[in-house]
């Protein structure tokens, strides 16, 4: 498996446990912090990129969330009070 293949799958698998949330930009938000606080930028601009080049293996959430990260470079990492895995 490819690298960047292998962070889609893991931008899935992050995608999959904040699914269980109610609200889906609560969904959104929580993939995109988890991303941004724990993935190295290089990881980051890997899957960007994926997703830039039409990659359409990301799964709904996980596309929004980087959508979201690539719209708002400049975001800062939330703290969040529990639902992170990371």
């Amino acid at each position: 498996m490819s690298s960047t293949r292998h962070l889609v799958q893991m931008a899935n698998d992050i995608g999959n446990f904040f699914r269980a949330l109610p609200r889906r930009e609560d969904a959104i938000a929580g993939i995109a912090n988890h991303i941004r606080s724990f993935w190295t930028p290089g990881m980051r601009e890997n899957l960007m990129a994926r997703l830039r080049d039409g990659d359409h293996d990301l799964d709904e959430l996980p596309r929004e969330a980087v959508r979201f990260l690539l719209e708002h470079p400049a975001a800062q990492p939330q703290q969040t009070t529990g639902g992170d895995a990371g």
